[in-house]
This record gives C-alpha cells, structure tokens and sequence, in this order.
C-alpha cells in the first residue's frame, strides 16, 4: 500500500509548477535579489516616509522666493545658530571618535566585572527620551550641582548633552569590526617586536577606521539635528549656546515658518553632505584595506 504512495508523492514532486506560482516566485526574487514587487515596496515607503517630507519642507521654505529662502538663512540669528550647532557638533564627533572607540575596545577585549550591565548602558541613550537626559544634565551640572560643576547654559555644557545621546552611535559602529577583527596579525606583530602603539597604528587602526568614520559621522549628524537633550542645559543664548533646532522653534512661535523651513533645510544639506563626504572616505579606506590585505 506504501508504493503508490510514494509514486503519486514523486510524481507531485516532480509536476511542474503553475504559472501563477511561477509569476509569483520571478515577483518575489529575481537571481537572488527581492525581485520587482520588493523594490517596489521599499522604494514606496522610502518616500512616503523619506522623500515626500524632505520635498514638502524644501518646497516650502521657498515660498517667498529665492531672495526670501537666503535671507532667512543669512539672517544673524541662523547664522549664529549654525555655526553654534556646527561647531559643538565637531567637537562633540572628536570627542566620541576617541572615547567611542576606546569604550568598543575595553567592551570586546577586556574582560570585568559588570561588563555585561555597561554593554547594555550605552544604548540607554538610544531608548531615553532625550529630554529626559536635559533634565538629568541639569540635575547634575545646573545651578544646584551635587558636584559643584556648574555647566547650564554654557557651550561645555550643550557639548556634554550632545556627547551624552551621540556615544552609543561610534561604540556600536567600531564593536562589531573589533570583535571580527583578526587577533593573530596582531599578535605576529607585537612577537616581531612591534610596540603596541605600532601594532595599533598600522595594523588595527586602517581595519578600524571606516567603521570610526562612520560612526563620527552619524554622531555628528545627530548632534546637528538634536533638540530635546540641550534644551534646559543649553539656556538657548543667541550666538553662545542657541544650536539650529532651538533657533528654529523661535522662528515658529514667533510665527515664521517659512523661515524655520529654511533653515530646516540647510541643516538637511549639511547633514547631508557631511554623511556622504565621510561615506565616501570610509568606502575609500575600506578598499585600501582590502587591497593591502
């Protein structure tokens, strides 16, 4: 009884498939990629999510012409607010290229106590609101400092906050290349007689560096864009601590949208330019690890 069984069983088996099944298939995955349907569904959301927002906030900040979008962003104000902005911006990506990729380091070579409980703290700034973290900040370096640090409404103090909710972004870019990184090159260097200043240098910094590229640029570009976690500490001053986000919501609430779309904008483009000048020099390195390899 088993035997035609296992007949009708092979000849389904062997049956060719229906055109509809075979139409759906050349839909869903064309030589291994998602097929025509799947680019187009991400190719939809990414500009209902993306694309139309950003077009919608440039074509806005255009309403009163060319001569109306310049002199809202050359305006002293947003000047003063840009350069704050970009300025703490810098500093804040140098300051957590060093300490980002130090923390990575010590997370994935060193081995203590409660290791597993500050793995999990650096994406606590991911999950915080951030005005929670301006509450925290000014809990801690405000006028009733415990420590009698008193950092509000001083550029150190915005650049703390900045550092604060960008970190996790180089720790978590550098983690996952040191954990793949090849321990045994170095090791052959340092037995060569190689200093560990020398080992780093040339041998784990090219490895590390379009991942430390990538993860500066990122902490900059959120660092340009950031509102909630310097808007207590920060005390918005015009031309000392006032960073883009705050100088936009001023220009709304004194009713000047177009102004704040504006400036929306050249926040866009510089973010924009930085993240792609910085892709293209991580991709740049990438390649001459590659090849050196």
């Amino acid at each position: 009884m088993s035997a035609p069984s296992t007949s009708a069983g092979a000849d389904a088996g062997s049956r060719p498939p229906s055109p509809l099944r075979t139409r759906l298939r050349s839909w869903f995955r064309v030589s291994g990629s998602v097929g025509p349907l799947g680019v187009s569904t991400a190719a939809l959301w990414l500009s209902i999510i993306v694309l139309l927002p950003l077009a919608a906030l440039t074509f806005h900040s255009f309403d009163d012409g060319w001569s109306g979008f310049w002199d809202a962003v050359t305006a002293p104000g947003a000047v003063d607010a840009l350069r704050v902005t970009i300025v703490v911006s810098v500093v804040v990506a140098l300051i957590n290229v060093v300490m980002g990729t130090l923390i990575a380091w010590v997370l994935v070579r060193d081995d203590f106590p409660g290791k597993s409980v500050v793995n999990a703290l650096i994406d606590l700034p991911f999950a915080l609101p951030t005005i929670v973290a301006s509450i925290v900040m000014l809990s801690l370096y405000g006028p009733q400092s415990p420590i009698n640090v008193h950092l509000n409404a001083t550029q150190p103090g915005v650049i703390v906050a900045l550092a604060f909710v960008t970190l996790p972004f180089v720790v978590r870019a550098v983690q996952p290349v040191l954990i793949e990184a090849d321990a045994d090159v170095e090791q052959a260097a340092a037995s060569l007689g190689a200093s560990n200043l020398t080992t780093f240098r040339r041998i784990v910094l090219p490895t590390l560096a379009p991942a430390i590229i990538s993860g500066g640029g990122l902490a900059f570009a959120r660092a340009i864009g950031e509102f909630g976690s310097v808007v207590l500490i920060g005390g918005s001053i015009p031309g000392r601590t006032q960073v883009a986000s705050q100088y936009i919501q001023q220009q709304i609430e004194v009713d000047r949208p177009t102004n704040a779309a504006a400036v929306s904008v050249a926040l866009l483009v510089i973010a924009f330019v930085a993240l792609l000048v910085l892709r293209l020099f991580a991709d740049r390195s990438a390649r001459k690890e590659q090849a050196s390899r």
